[in-house]
């Protein structure tokens, strides 16, 4: 079967794998009574042309008819796909700016709430929980009322959270206002991907994935600039103030111009005991946990970088704050730089599979030659071999996290919503535990770092190979099945 992938409104129907709790049955039988049918390389199941269709908005790329549109109408086209595009990129970065906005000013809130730095320390872990927590509550809440109304809610929770952040009087509301905040701010990130999923298909999804990592991914780097300059001017609330301005904005843009891209007839209409089935059905779905336990293993190699860097650059090797910061701006630009390579040259030339396979096995070879380069095997080493090690894994993240939430919500349409949530909670779950893990052995040495990024990448290598069985829908695929 030859690869395959567009817009939805590019094609004469959606694949899909039903509607409701019922949908579990078609994923090994088709409408039809047949075996269904993998997508290309995809692994999402074809349906009864009869079934509900969901197309792209009008204006879209690939929307109907768009090919034969004037000069003006075809710009006009254009526009509002950058403008989509544009703002599912400001609702994935929004989170990473709630988080990285406020480092710099962590010194400042201990001193000015008389709070120990410890407890200061969980207004993040609250933020990161309530984001890890809140995609579990979002997502099937989007199936079942559409995409519109639960982001339009969690944006408008999110400006009051943050706005009640700036004016926290003590640490323990502050703790309780970032969690509100990132419980909230947690309708951006899986919302976003689920509509990635009701717009696109195949190889196109992928290229999105892709393009939003170009947007997102410029986030973390930019954030602490830019709270360091907010605090050259005002104190730590003024960050907070800041972050209300940017939700304020983001929520009218989106209640402008994102419009709804999950038709009724697609929607769920259990309640709490439908969503908790669907999601069962998903987790029984051997591929797709497969797909999203890999992507969360893949995303705790990146949360021990991110965790254990400061102190490996700094403490362990002696490079100065400066240097550190450009370092880590690196990595992030060669992230962003694979990921737009992954989506503009090898996604359509090459299957999903063999890209992320490629990925995931660079990122193994990188992290097992940092530890062998932490524990000595090489002798002493100096900054630049263990920078340029941190370099290539980092930057192989560009072809493994987009895919893997491609080919994982390549299998879901009947359930885009709750599939986001799990892949988004799992990844910050699987995050979470592994980050501390970097420090078990004090600051002084790099290597439990790349014991954690080695055990990580080697399991979801394991997982992807041992649960997603990629041979066999390549197999599928060559016989014409």
């Amino acid at each position: 079967m030859p690869e395959s992938g567009g817009s939805r409104a590019q094609r004469a129907h959606i694949p899909t794998s039903g509607a409701g709790p019922g949908a579990d049955a078609d994923l090994a039988t088709g409408a039809d009574g047949h075996p269904a049918v993998p997508h290309g390389d995809a692994g999402a199941l074809a349906v009864d042309p009869a079934a509900p269709q969901a197309t792209a908005p009008a204006g879209l790329p690939g929307a109907p008819g768009s090919a034969a549109l004037p000069a003006p109408a075809a710009k006009a086209a254009r526009r509002t796909g950058l403008l989509v595009t544009l703002v599912l990129g400001g609702l994935t970065a929004l989170p990473p700016l709630s988080m990285d906005m406020y480092l710099p000013a962590l010194p400042a809130v201990t001193d000015s709430l008389s709070a120990p730095a410890a407890t200061i320390q969980l207004t993040l872990t609250a933020c990161l929980a309530g984001m890890a927590l809140g995609q579990l509550v979002v997502g099937p809440m989007s199936d079942r009322w559409g995409r519109r109304t639960p982001l339009l809610l969690g944006m408008v929770v999110y400006v009051l959270a943050t706005a009640l952040c700036a004016l926290a009087p003590t640490a323990g509301l502050l703790i309780g206002f970032r969690l509100l905040q990132g419980l909230a701010g947690a309708a951006g990130i899986v919302i976003a991907r689920a509509v990635v999923r009701d717009l696109y298909d195949g190889v196109e999804m992928a290229r999105f994935f892709s393009t939003l990592m170009l947007i997102s991914g410029v986030a973390p780097i930019i954030a602490p600039l830019i709270g360091g300059q907010v605090m050259r001017f005002t104190d730590w609330r003024g960050i907070f103030v800041v972050l209300t301005a940017v939700g304020i904005a983001l929520t009218l843009v989106v209640w402008k111009w994102l419009h709804e891209t999950l038709p009724p007839a697609a929607r769920h209409t259990g309640g709490v005991t439908d969503a908790l089935r669907t999601m069962r059905g998903l987790l029984a779905d051997r591929v797709f946990t497969g797909y999203m336990i890999a992507g969360g293993l893949a995303f705790a190699v990146l949360f021990a970088y991110i965790s254990a860097s400061p102190f490996v650059v700094q403490e362990i090797y002696g490079a100065s704050p400066q240097t550190f910061s450009l370092l880590f701006g690196l990595n992030s630009i060669g992230l962003i730089a694979v990921g737009q390579i992954n989506g503009k040259l090898l996604v359509g030339r090459f299957r999903l599979d063999k890209v992320l396979g490629f990925g995931l096995a660079v990122i193994v070879l990188a992290a097992v030659a940092l530890l062998l380069m932490t524990t000595g095997v090489f002798g002493e080493v100096g900054l630049v071999p263990v920078a340029a090690g941190l370099f290539v894994l980092m930057s192989a993240m560009g072809l493994a996290m987009p895919n893997t939430n491609a080919q994982a919500l390549m299998r879901t349409k009947h359930a885009a919503g709750s599939a986001s949530a799990l892949l988004g909670t799992s990844s910050f779950l699987i995050g979470a535990v592994a980050s501390p893990l970097v420090g078990i052995a004090g600051e002084d040495t790099a290597v439990p770092m790349a014991v954690v990024q080695v055990v990580c990448a080697v399991a979801a290598v394991g997982c992807f190979l041992l649960l997603c069985r990629p041979w066999q829908r390549a197999g599928r695929e060559a016989g014409g099945l």
